[in-house]
Order: C-alpha cells, then structure tokens, then sequence
C-alpha cells in the first residue's frame, strides 16, 4: 500500500501542508504536487463532481503522489470505506459532535482489531490486490489511511476530549467557518470564545497523542496555529485562486 505523506510527517512531529479542491481539475493535482504540498482536501460536502471523477482524481494523486482525503456528503459505512478502496489516504467527515458519533466513524472505516470496515483487497489502495494477504493489507491500511473528524459545533468543542480518546480517530480538524458562525451568534463578537476552541481542542489532542489541524490564511496565522501545535493546516483552494484571480485581472483593464 502506499504510504500516507499526512501520517508520515505527523508521526515526525513536521507540518502537514495542505489546500482544497472543489472541482474535476486534474491539472490541478500535478501542479500542488510539484509545489511541495503534502495532501489535497477534496471537498464533496459542498461541491459535486461524479463518482468517476473522483476516481479519477484520486488516480492522479496517486501518478504524482500526495495525499487524497476526501470529505464525503455521507456517512453511509460502505460508501465512507469504498473512498479509501478508490484511493483516498482520508477521509474528513464534518459535523461530528458526540463520542458516539467518532466511535461509529471509527467502527465504519477502521480494519479489526480497531473497527470493523468490510475487506475487498481489490482496489486502487490495494494495487488491486498487489498482495493477497489479506491480514497484511488490513495491517497496512489502518497504518497508512486516517481519519480526521471536524469540530464545528460548541457540542462538539464541549466533547472533543472524548472524541480525540476514540481509538481509529487520528486528526481533529477546526471548523472555524461553521463553529464562528454558532459562536457569533451566540455573543461572540471579537473571536475569543473561537480562539479559546482552537485552545481546548489543541490541548485534547495533545493528551491524547493525537493530531489537530484547521485552515490557516497567511504566513502570521500558521506560525500561530503551529506554536499551538496544529499539525495539519490548509492555506490554498482552487475557488479561492479563482476568484483572486479574477479579481486581479479585471484591473488589467481599469
């Protein structure tokens, strides 16, 4: 199986570099490769592209090897692992604000001993069963794909101890877009009770010897996350280069 560039530098303490994308843009998965990035986060919760365009996509990431994790529109068990069948080192599930919520996650795309994912062995992530052993490509696939869960709610915040102690759950992922939005308006006017989230959820990741992460805009604020400890952090996305662009070029004209 092919070894996880997100897990290899967390498991080395480094930073994990990652961005987003939200559209059938191959070229794109060449092109953040060669930049050095270590893992696309390619988003199915608000963008819509076909299950044979994901495959593809992932089949890119694989040519020019870096990272996949997908962040599916489901939790269905068998459509959750058939991402990591097709390729994908990850999987980001949003919206996860119980324990018992991360322990079912865990249960759906974690091999036994840890959980109890359903075995093919005859996918991409198998080299379409490269080894027919099937104990060793369990071992492996528990070893090299993860699973991140999204903290996005002042639920989930309340309970991210809990969630980081699940055996299966490897990364905790700030949601500030979702989770400011709650905070906001509730009283939180200045971002401090946001802050403060990113606070306790580094500090819950860290007794529990797991990795966090969270998008992080600029050079200042991940240097900030990663004295915090954030070990997984997105800066770039192809919507967001987009619309610089074109707002960069339009001057052209003026």
């Amino acid at each position: 199986m092919r070894k996880s560039k997100v897990l290899a530098r967390i498991r080395a303490g480094e930073t994990v570099k990652a961005c987003c994308l939200g559209h059938y843009i191959p070229g794109f998965v060449a092109l953040v490769a060669r930049a050095g990035y270590d893992c696309i986060w390619l988003d199915l919760e608000h963008r819509t592209i076909t299950t044979r365009e994901v495959q593809a996509i992932l089949s890119y990431c694989h040519i020019y090897d870096i990272d996949c994790m997908v962040r599916p529109p489901t939790r269905e068990k068998a459509a959750l692992y058939r991402y990591l069948e097709d390729g994908a080192t990850g999987l980001m599930i949003p919206h996860v604000n119980t324990v018992e919520e991360a322990k079912a996650l865990a249960q759906a795309v974690k091999f036994p001993p840890i959980g109890d994912r359903g075995l093919d062995n005859a996918g991409l992530d198998s080299d379409f069963n490269a080894n027919p052993d099937n104990q060793a490509y369990a071992k492996s696939a528990n070893s090299e794909t993860f699973l991140m869960l999204q903290i996005e709610t002042p639920t989930a915040v309340e309970n991210c101890e809990g969630i980081a102690a699940i055996e299966g759950v490897d990364i905790l992922f700030v949601g500030p877009g979702d989770l400011g939005l709650r905070l906001q308006q509730a009283g939180d006017e200045d971002g401090s009770e946001l802050e403060a989230a990113h606070v306790k959820v580094a500090a819950a990741a860290k007794e529990h010897g797991k990795a966090w992460g969270c998008p992080a805009w600029g050079a200042d604020t991940i240097a900030h996350r990663e004295s915090q400890g954030g070990r997984f952090l997105a800066n770039f996305g192809d919507f967001g280069a987009i619309k610089t662009g074109v707002l960069e070029s339009i001057k052209e004209f003026s």
